[in-house]
Protein backbone atom coordinates (compact mmCIF):
# COMPACT_ATOMS: atom_id res chain seq x y z
CA UNK A 1 0.00 0.00 0.00
CA UNK A 2 1.35 3.57 -0.37
CA UNK A 3 2.22 6.01 1.84
CA UNK A 4 -1.08 7.84 0.77
CA UNK A 5 -3.37 4.87 0.79
CA UNK A 6 -2.04 4.37 4.30
CA UNK A 7 -2.64 8.08 5.12
CA UNK A 8 -6.06 8.15 3.36
CA UNK A 9 -7.04 4.73 5.90
CA UNK A 10 -5.52 6.29 9.16
CA UNK A 11 -7.39 9.40 8.55
CA UNK A 12 -10.62 7.25 7.73
CA UNK A 13 -10.40 5.08 10.76
CA UNK A 14 -10.05 8.01 12.59
CA UNK A 15 -13.35 10.17 11.17
CA UNK A 16 -15.31 6.98 12.14
CA UNK A 17 -13.62 7.04 15.82
CA UNK A 18 -11.95 3.74 15.00
CA UNK A 19 -8.16 2.71 14.82
CA UNK A 20 -5.64 2.79 12.36
CA UNK A 21 -2.32 0.67 12.99
CA UNK A 22 -3.41 0.29 16.64
CA UNK A 23 -0.19 -0.49 19.07
CA UNK A 24 -0.57 -1.44 22.48
CA UNK A 25 -4.04 -0.67 24.74
CA UNK A 26 -4.88 2.36 26.49
CA UNK A 27 -3.95 2.91 29.87
CA UNK A 28 -5.13 5.77 31.94
CA UNK A 29 -5.29 8.47 29.51
CA UNK A 30 -6.84 6.74 27.19
CA UNK A 31 -4.25 7.46 24.38
CA UNK A 32 -2.96 5.30 21.91
CA UNK A 33 -0.78 5.19 18.69
CA UNK A 34 -3.73 4.96 16.15
CA UNK A 35 -2.21 6.26 12.58
CA UNK A 36 0.81 6.65 11.32
CA UNK A 37 1.32 9.77 8.88
CA UNK A 38 3.87 9.62 6.74
CA UNK A 39 6.54 12.59 5.57
CA UNK A 40 9.13 13.89 3.65
CA UNK A 41 12.88 12.37 4.97
CA UNK A 42 15.26 14.77 6.69
CA UNK A 43 15.60 15.79 10.28
CA UNK A 44 13.04 17.25 12.36
CA UNK A 45 12.29 19.83 14.96
CA UNK A 46 9.28 21.48 16.87
CA UNK A 47 5.45 20.44 15.92
CA UNK A 48 3.00 23.28 16.63
CA UNK A 49 -0.67 23.67 16.15
CA UNK A 50 -2.81 26.19 14.68
CA UNK A 51 -6.60 25.99 15.87
CA UNK A 52 -7.45 28.54 13.53
CA UNK A 53 -6.54 26.17 10.12
CA UNK A 54 -6.65 23.22 11.93
CA UNK A 55 -3.29 22.20 11.19
CA UNK A 56 -0.36 20.65 12.45
CA UNK A 57 3.18 22.54 11.58
CA UNK A 58 6.14 20.21 11.86
CA UNK A 59 9.88 22.36 11.06
CA UNK A 60 11.42 19.39 8.91
CA UNK A 61 15.10 20.75 7.71
CA UNK A 62 14.42 22.86 4.65
CA UNK A 63 10.60 22.72 4.76
CA UNK A 64 7.84 23.54 6.56
CA UNK A 65 5.42 20.42 6.69
CA UNK A 66 2.06 20.91 7.20
CA UNK A 67 -1.20 18.31 8.06
CA UNK A 68 -4.46 18.92 8.10
CA UNK A 69 -6.21 17.79 11.05
CA UNK A 70 -9.54 17.45 9.66
CA UNK A 71 -9.15 16.01 5.87
CA UNK A 72 -5.56 14.08 6.56
CA UNK A 73 -3.82 16.71 3.86
CA UNK A 74 -0.65 16.70 3.81
CA UNK A 75 1.84 19.82 2.37
CA UNK A 76 4.99 18.06 2.83
CA UNK A 77 6.64 21.56 1.59
CA UNK A 78 4.13 24.56 2.95
CA UNK A 79 6.57 26.92 3.31
CA UNK A 80 10.46 27.14 2.54
CA UNK A 81 13.40 27.61 5.16
CA UNK A 82 16.92 26.92 6.61
CA UNK A 83 17.71 24.54 9.28
CA UNK A 84 14.25 25.08 10.81
CA UNK A 85 13.39 24.97 13.98
CA UNK A 86 9.91 26.41 15.12
CA UNK A 87 6.56 27.31 13.97
CA UNK A 88 4.45 30.23 15.82
CA UNK A 89 0.77 30.60 13.81
CA UNK A 90 0.00 33.84 15.65
CA UNK A 91 -3.71 34.92 16.18
CA UNK A 92 -5.57 37.33 14.47
CA UNK A 93 -2.71 37.76 12.11
CA UNK A 94 -3.19 34.36 9.76
CA UNK A 95 0.68 34.24 9.43
CA UNK A 96 3.05 31.93 11.05
CA UNK A 97 6.90 32.50 12.28
CA UNK A 98 9.35 30.19 11.27
CA UNK A 99 13.37 30.13 13.04
CA UNK A 100 15.82 29.32 10.72
CA UNK A 101 19.04 28.95 12.10
CA UNK A 102 20.78 28.83 8.92
CA UNK A 103 20.36 32.04 8.19
CA UNK A 104 19.37 33.64 11.25
CA UNK A 105 16.49 35.05 10.82
CA UNK A 106 12.69 34.74 11.69
CA UNK A 107 10.54 34.49 8.40
CA UNK A 108 6.90 35.74 9.01
CA UNK A 109 4.70 33.46 6.21
CA UNK A 110 1.68 33.56 5.01
CA UNK A 111 -1.00 31.02 6.89
CA UNK A 112 -3.10 30.61 3.66
CA UNK A 113 0.13 29.91 1.05
CA UNK A 114 2.90 29.49 3.20
CA UNK A 115 4.57 32.65 1.04
CA UNK A 116 6.79 34.64 2.69
CA UNK A 117 6.11 37.71 4.05
CA UNK A 118 9.33 39.20 5.82
CA UNK A 119 12.66 37.91 7.14
CA UNK A 120 13.49 39.41 10.43
CA UNK A 121 17.27 39.10 11.90
CA UNK A 122 17.70 37.31 14.63
CA UNK A 123 20.24 36.41 16.91
CA UNK A 124 23.07 33.41 16.47
CA UNK A 125 21.12 29.86 15.92
CA UNK A 126 17.49 31.25 16.50
CA UNK A 127 15.35 27.82 18.18
CA UNK A 128 12.54 27.61 20.04
CA UNK A 129 9.85 30.57 20.07
CA UNK A 130 6.81 31.45 21.64
CA UNK A 131 3.77 34.42 21.07
CA UNK A 132 3.03 36.86 23.87
CA UNK A 133 -0.36 37.75 23.61
CA UNK A 134 0.47 40.97 26.16
CA UNK A 135 2.38 42.07 23.46
CA UNK A 136 1.65 40.85 20.22
CA UNK A 137 5.06 39.75 19.64
CA UNK A 138 6.66 36.62 18.57
CA UNK A 139 9.86 35.84 20.94
CA UNK A 140 12.43 33.94 19.47
CA UNK A 141 14.80 32.61 21.42
CA UNK A 142 18.49 32.23 20.21
CA UNK A 143 20.71 29.51 21.47
CA UNK A 144 24.36 30.33 20.67
CA UNK A 145 23.83 33.92 21.78
CA UNK A 146 21.68 33.81 24.94
CA UNK A 147 19.34 36.58 24.13
CA UNK A 148 15.81 36.59 22.62
CA UNK A 149 14.74 38.73 19.22
CA UNK A 150 11.19 40.21 19.97
CA UNK A 151 9.70 39.82 16.42
CA UNK A 152 6.89 42.58 15.94
CA UNK A 153 4.77 40.81 12.89
CA UNK A 154 2.65 43.76 11.81
CA UNK A 155 5.70 45.92 11.39
CA UNK A 156 7.37 42.80 10.15
CA UNK A 157 10.65 43.73 12.06
CA UNK A 158 12.32 43.59 14.95
CA UNK A 159 11.12 45.59 18.10
CA UNK A 160 14.38 44.64 20.21
CA UNK A 161 15.74 41.99 22.32
CA UNK A 162 16.31 40.80 26.17
CA UNK A 163 19.82 39.54 26.91
CA UNK A 164 19.17 35.97 28.96
CA UNK A 165 22.25 34.21 29.00
CA UNK A 166 23.32 30.77 28.82
CA UNK A 167 21.83 27.63 26.26
CA UNK A 168 18.42 29.27 25.62
CA UNK A 169 15.67 26.01 25.17
CA UNK A 170 12.19 26.35 24.95
CA UNK A 171 10.25 29.46 26.58
CA UNK A 172 6.73 30.26 27.69
CA UNK A 173 4.75 32.75 28.31
CA UNK A 174 1.91 34.09 31.40
CA UNK A 175 0.14 36.14 29.35
CA UNK A 176 0.78 38.89 31.44
CA UNK A 177 4.02 40.25 30.40
CA UNK A 178 6.43 37.92 31.35
CA UNK A 179 8.60 35.25 29.79
CA UNK A 180 10.26 32.52 31.21
CA UNK A 181 13.60 30.10 29.44
CA UNK A 182 14.90 27.35 30.28
CA UNK A 183 18.52 27.15 30.19
CA UNK A 184 19.96 24.36 29.21
CA UNK A 185 23.46 24.27 30.43
CA UNK A 186 22.62 26.20 34.23
CA UNK A 187 19.67 23.84 34.65
CA UNK A 188 17.47 26.71 35.62
CA UNK A 189 15.24 28.60 34.61
CA UNK A 190 15.42 32.74 33.53
CA UNK A 191 12.46 35.48 34.24
CA UNK A 192 12.43 37.76 32.22
CA UNK A 193 9.70 41.13 31.92
CA UNK A 194 9.34 41.71 28.11
CA UNK A 195 8.33 44.75 28.50
CA UNK A 196 11.17 46.24 30.35
CA UNK A 197 13.63 44.06 28.49
CA UNK A 198 15.34 42.45 31.23
CA UNK A 199 15.90 39.31 33.11
CA UNK A 200 14.12 39.57 36.22
CA UNK A 201 15.05 36.44 38.22
CA UNK A 202 16.31 33.09 37.80
CA UNK A 203 15.68 29.83 39.63
CA UNK A 204 17.90 26.47 39.91
CA UNK A 205 15.68 23.32 38.95
CA UNK A 206 17.45 21.08 41.46
CA UNK A 207 18.10 17.40 40.46
CA UNK A 208 17.20 18.72 36.56
CA UNK A 209 20.11 18.14 33.59
CA UNK A 210 19.33 20.23 30.26
CA UNK A 211 15.88 21.61 30.92
CA UNK A 212 14.44 21.61 27.53
CA UNK A 213 10.42 21.45 26.95
CA UNK A 214 8.49 24.12 29.33
CA UNK A 215 4.70 24.98 29.44
CA UNK A 216 2.78 27.70 31.19
CA UNK A 217 -0.44 26.20 32.64
CA UNK A 218 -3.36 26.38 34.99
CA UNK A 219 -2.91 27.40 38.14
CA UNK A 220 0.05 29.43 37.46
CA UNK A 221 2.71 26.40 37.39
CA UNK A 222 5.62 26.10 35.24
CA UNK A 223 6.14 22.13 33.74
CA UNK A 224 9.53 21.83 32.91
CA UNK A 225 10.87 18.89 30.89
CA UNK A 226 14.63 17.45 31.79
CA UNK A 227 16.86 15.30 30.02
CA UNK A 228 17.66 12.84 33.10
CA UNK A 229 14.26 11.35 32.95
CA UNK A 230 12.82 14.23 35.53
CA UNK A 231 9.61 16.95 35.51
CA UNK A 232 10.05 19.47 37.42
CA UNK A 233 6.73 21.57 38.25
CA UNK A 234 7.34 25.10 39.73
CA UNK A 235 4.91 27.57 40.91
CA UNK A 236 5.03 30.58 38.14
CA UNK A 237 5.41 33.28 40.95
CA UNK A 238 7.94 32.19 43.23
CA UNK A 239 9.90 29.18 41.66
CA UNK A 240 9.28 27.44 44.61
CA UNK A 241 9.30 23.58 43.61
CA UNK A 242 5.57 21.71 43.48
CA UNK A 243 6.65 18.49 42.43
CA UNK A 244 9.43 16.31 40.73
CA UNK A 245 8.05 13.62 38.80
CA UNK A 246 10.17 10.56 36.99
CA UNK A 247 9.61 10.34 33.34
CA UNK A 248 10.83 8.46 30.44
CA UNK A 249 14.76 10.08 29.22
CA UNK A 250 15.28 12.55 26.28
CA UNK A 251 12.31 14.75 26.19
CA UNK A 252 12.69 18.02 24.14
CA UNK A 253 9.03 19.21 24.87
CA UNK A 254 5.60 19.92 27.20
CA UNK A 255 2.52 19.72 25.50
CA UNK A 256 -0.20 21.40 27.06
CA UNK A 257 -4.11 20.71 26.30
CA UNK A 258 -5.71 23.20 28.56
CA UNK A 259 -9.07 21.85 27.86
CA UNK A 260 -8.60 18.36 29.19
CA UNK A 261 -6.20 19.82 32.06
CA UNK A 262 -3.24 17.52 30.80
CA UNK A 263 0.39 17.85 30.01
CA UNK A 264 2.33 15.48 27.81
CA UNK A 265 5.90 15.12 27.74
CA UNK A 266 7.29 12.67 24.59
CA UNK A 267 10.43 11.04 25.77
CA UNK A 268 12.29 10.27 22.36
CA UNK A 269 15.36 8.10 23.88
CA UNK A 270 12.72 5.76 25.90
CA UNK A 271 10.21 6.15 23.01
CA UNK A 272 7.13 6.88 25.54
CA UNK A 273 4.56 10.12 26.05
CA UNK A 274 4.52 10.97 30.08
CA UNK A 275 1.11 11.80 30.35
CA UNK A 276 0.56 14.20 33.34
CA UNK A 277 -2.71 15.42 35.54
CA UNK A 278 -3.22 19.43 36.35
CA UNK A 279 -6.85 19.56 37.29
CA UNK A 280 -5.97 21.12 40.37
CA UNK A 281 -3.10 23.01 42.19
CA UNK A 282 -2.17 19.92 43.80
CA UNK A 283 -2.75 17.38 41.30
CA UNK A 284 0.44 16.90 39.61
CA UNK A 285 0.76 13.47 38.72
CA UNK A 286 1.66 11.30 36.25
CA UNK A 287 -0.80 9.59 35.12
CA UNK A 288 0.05 7.00 32.32
CA UNK A 289 3.14 6.03 30.16
CA UNK A 290 2.18 5.55 26.73
CA UNK A 291 4.34 3.72 24.18
CA UNK A 292 4.93 5.68 21.21
CA UNK A 293 8.35 5.56 19.21
CA UNK A 294 12.29 6.16 20.09
CA UNK A 295 12.96 9.33 18.44
CA UNK A 296 9.46 10.59 19.45
CA UNK A 297 10.89 13.76 21.19
CA UNK A 298 8.62 16.92 20.13
CA UNK A 299 4.60 17.02 19.15
CA UNK A 300 1.62 19.08 19.09
CA UNK A 301 -1.78 18.48 20.40
CA UNK A 302 -4.84 19.45 18.87
CA UNK A 303 -6.79 21.30 21.47
CA UNK A 304 -10.80 20.64 20.23
CA UNK A 305 -10.14 17.06 19.75
CA UNK A 306 -7.27 15.83 22.08
CA UNK A 307 -5.06 13.83 19.35
CA UNK A 308 -1.20 13.85 20.02
CA UNK A 309 0.95 14.64 17.34
CA UNK A 310 4.40 13.34 17.31
CA UNK A 311 7.06 13.35 14.41
CA UNK A 312 9.70 10.67 14.36
CA UNK A 313 11.68 8.11 12.36
CA UNK A 314 13.59 5.05 12.46
CA UNK A 315 17.39 5.67 12.70
CA UNK A 316 20.46 3.82 11.52
CA UNK A 317 23.37 3.68 13.65
CA UNK A 318 25.97 6.47 14.52
CA UNK A 319 29.43 6.89 13.75
CA UNK A 320 31.37 7.49 16.38
CA UNK A 321 31.38 11.04 17.64
CA UNK A 322 28.19 11.68 15.65
CA UNK A 323 24.29 11.77 15.65
CA UNK A 324 22.21 8.71 14.34
CA UNK A 325 20.68 9.92 10.82
CA UNK A 326 17.45 9.02 10.42
CA UNK A 327 16.78 5.90 7.81
CA UNK A 328 15.27 7.17 4.25
CA UNK A 329 11.59 6.92 3.75
CA UNK A 330 10.58 6.23 7.51
CA UNK A 331 9.61 10.01 8.38
CA UNK A 332 6.49 9.79 10.03
CA UNK A 333 4.18 11.57 12.36
CA UNK A 334 2.33 9.36 14.79
CA UNK A 335 -1.68 10.44 15.88
CA UNK A 336 -2.56 9.60 19.14
CA UNK A 337 -6.63 9.69 20.21
CA UNK A 338 -8.65 8.18 22.50
CA UNK A 339 -10.59 5.39 20.12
Amino acid sequence: MTAHALLLTAVAALALGGTACAQAPAGASGLEVVAHIAGPDGRWDYASFDPTRRRIYVTHGATLMAIDVDSGKVTPDFAAGQGLHSAVPVPGADVVVTTNSGDNSARIVSAADGKLVASVATGRKPDAAVYDPSSGLVLVMNGATGDATLVDVKAGKSDGSIAIGGALEFAAVDGKGRVYVNIEDKGEIAVADIAGRKVVARWPLAGCEEPSGLAYVAGGRLVSACANGVAKILDAASGKEIASLKIGIGPDAVLYDAGRKLAYIPCGRDGNLAVIALSGAGNNTVIDTVATAVGARTGAVDSKTGRVYLPTAQFAPAAAGERPQPKPGTFEVLVLDRP
